[in-house]
């Protein structure tokens, strides 16, 4: 398998103005969104912000104090004869609601831009860039930009270095020499501007006042920039090879071009949050990423369905292959990810436990489990916030919650305290890896992490003396968060995981040798059963209208057969409701996630067409981009959940899932359509 020409004939090209698809480059932990001129020139070209942000850079507005959960009013709810509190209203804290969900948020760290200027000395607009060609090459991270200004040609290579997070950056053109060519970095104010997230994504280009940059330190060729705002601090260093720098605003500075006749120029620019001493050369990043991504693709999984006379198998294979490259850069650092990566901020910049399954599942089946292992270590650290949060509502064990900060903290939502989906996802990822790399020394760093997942588990559902099982809930809220709080019992999928889930804690307890708690097996063997209606399972037990007045937002009943083993699931009834969703369904409320999951619904019930044909849905939600990113609306022109649950989805219907009979491609019609040849994957739960 020749993997270099797999990966680079899916070379994301351009050639025009995309205002949906900048490029980016990254590592991880730090990303830098590009425009056609390889920098961030023309940021209103584009529908979303042009980012360049880390896993580190944060802020709190006003402070790190200013509020705590304590200062919320939370609604009282009825559980099983007591009262348990959600922050889901401003009530009368209306300030403290809002501070909490958009503090901390993340930084936009700068802008990093061309100046260029016209033979009349005017600065150039978008309309001034002609002959546009740029491409970034999959195989090195290496973006490269082509374009004139007047007739003159420019020629940019930019790179992130896959260690240090730092921009390198090669420019060539004749406008150099003519003094017509400028870099300059930009810093916004650190706030948010609206208390919708929607509202807020663009950053800040006024309020001077609310923070400060810094020369500390500056030579002939390097300067180091301290930026500060209320408590928070970061650094930036920047060293060239030509050109004078000099401040052109109150948080602005712009390299000027050299007095000699030179017609190139490189940079680096290091992003820290303390001391930003390293400045590798341009070479060196340059190199750094070309055996980082060299290394990243020789080493995990590999798929190919070259020979494949569908004609959506191109489509598909484009697809894998951006949805690898974006989840290692935006989904693969030390912090469970915000839904749409390093590339701007969706609410407020935190992360949706929820969706870690999505954004990272994928990454044991593909060869790279140690991937994951980055953000699973955060769950360690936060263990005991998760505590907290189980006690201060009566129950037992660690409870995670669904929109967090960095530092696990919740905030106040008008859904988020009520979902409990991600409750299992831990248990999973650590599963998976362990699958991967089955050692005891895997069991016990993330014994903690399954144990007390499991006993909150335990705690939370109740028993019906009457039917003698276990429900779930009222309250809580579904996957499907378009039912209330109060109103919601028993979704099936949430069943199938609470059992999956115990299982999995007694599984461990016995590779570890130890005593599980009796009430994992206990509580896993009488879990009550999913709810179906005329031939179809429902939404949950209260909700007899799921096909009717409740057909929109995600179908997740569906995953409870599919992303899950679904012991508890009657296979006849499921694909009945699979059809039915298909037929019915209101795919403009879908997600980017909700197709690859109805995809493995349908692998797992023998319905490999149908499987291809969910997975390739001709729906809006289920768009992606020329740079790769799952495309779902006006001011969400990435969401990574899409392109993992993609990779997901892909890897369990060609290497099969446990117990399944044949793993020669399962999921893909066995009619001679489909050409899949892959190396390296892991067959699904």
């Amino acid at each position: 398998m020749d993997r270099r020409q797999i990966i680079q004939r899916h070379n994301p090209e351009l050639h025009k103005w995309d205002p949906l698809s900048p490029f980016s480059v990254g590592n991880g932990e730090f990303a830098f969104s590009a425009d056609i001129t390889g920098l961030q020139t023309f940021p209103d070209q584009y529908e979303v912000p042009l980012g360049t942000q880390s896993n580190w850079g944060w802020h709190y507005t006003g402070g790190r104090n200013r509020f705590t959960d304590q200062d919320v009013e939370h609604q009282m709810f009825e559980t099983h004869g007591r009262l348990v509190g959600y922050p889901m209203k401003p009530g009368s804290t209306a300030e403290a609601y809002h501070w909490l969900r958009m503090n901390p948020h993340r930084l936009q760290l700068g802008r990093v831009s061309f100046r260029f200027l016209l033979e009349s000395g005017e600065v150039a607009e978008a309309a001034d860039v002609a002959l546009i060609g740029q491409q970034l090459d999959l195989w090195s991270g290496v973006l490269t930009s082509a374009y004139t200004i007047q007739g003159v040609p420019v020629h940019v290579t930019t790179v992130c270095h896959p260690s240090i997070d730092t921009i390198g950056v090669r420019v060539q053109s004749g406008l150099i020499a003519q003094g017509r060519l400028q870099v300059f970095v930009r810093f916004p104010a650190p706030d948010m501007t609206n208390t919708s997230w929607a509202k807020a994504v663009f950053p800040d280009w006024e309020n001077d006042n609310r923070h400060k940059t810094d020369l500390r330190e500056g030579s002939c060729n390097e300067a180091l920039l301290e930026r500060t705002m209320d408590e928070d601090k970061y650094e930036l260093r920047w060293a060239w090879s030509a050109g004078t720098l000099t401040r052109t605003g109150a948080h602005e500075f712009t390299l000027l071009p050299p007095s000699e006749q030179v017609e190139l120029i490189e940079f680096s620019i290091t992003f820290a949050p303390e001391s930003a001493q390293i400045a590798p050369s341009f070479e060196e990043t340059m190199a750094a990423s070309r055996l980082h991504w060299e290394t990243f693709w020789l080493s995990g999984a590999a798929i190919d369905f070259s020979g494949s006379s569908d004609p959506r198998a191109y489509e598909l294979e484009r697809r894998v292959v951006l949805s690898q490259f974006l989840c290692a850069m935006h989904s693969g650092g030390s912090l469970p990810p915000q839904e749409t990566g390093l590339m701007y901020n969706s609410w407020f910049g935190k992360s949706h436990l929820e969706m870690h399954w999505w954004h990272g599942a994928h990454f044991p089946l593909w060869g790279r489990a140690d991937i994951l292992l980055k953000s699973m270590d955060w769950y360690s650290r936060i263990l005991p916030v998760a505590r907290e949060l189980a006690q201060s509502q009566g129950y037992e064990g660690a409870r995670w919650p669904k929109m967090v900060d960095f530092e696990g903290k919740p905030c106040p939502s008008p859904v988020a305290p009520g979902l409990i989906w991600q409750q299992p996802h831990p248990m999973t990822l650590a599963e998976l890896i362990y699958k991967a790399q089955p050692t005891r020394e895997l069991l016990e760093r993330f014994r903690d992490i399954v144990y007390e997942s499991a006993d909150f588990m335990v705690s939370f559902a109740h028993f019906d003396d009457a039917k003698q099982v276990y429900d779930l809930g009222p309250p809580l809220i579904p996957a499907q968060e378009c039912h209330s709080l109060a109103g919601s019992k028993n979704p099936p999928y949430e069943l199938e995981y609470w059992k999956y889930g115990l299982e999995i804690a007694v599984r461990w307890a016995e590779l570890l040798q130890e005593t599980p708690n009796p009430k994992w097996s206990q509580v896993a063997g009488r879990m009550a059963d999913p709810p179906q209606a005329e031939g179809v399972y429902l939404a949950h037990e209260l909700c007899p209208d799921t096909f009717t007045a409740r057909n929109h937002d995600h179908p997740s009943m569906l995953g409870a057969l599919g992303i899950l083993p679904g012991t508890m699931i009657d296979r006849k009834v499921m694909l009945n409701t699979l059809l039915k969703v298909k037929e019915v369904w209101k795919w403009g409320s879908a997600w980017g996630w909700d197709f690859p999951m109805c995809a493995m619904t349908a692998a797992r019930l023998g319905e490999p067409d149908l499987a291809v044909d969910f997975l390739l849905m001709d729906a809006a939600k289920n768009t992606y981009l020329t740079n790769g990113h799952n495309y779902q609306r006006v001011g969400l022109s990435a969401y990574l959940p899409g392109n993992g649950g993609l990779l997901t989805a892909v890897a369990m219907m060609a290497a099969g899932w446990e117990g399944n009979t044949n793993s020669n491609n399962p999921g893909f019609p066995q009619d001679g359509s489909w050409n899949v040849n892959w190396v390296g994957l892991k067959p699904w739960l």
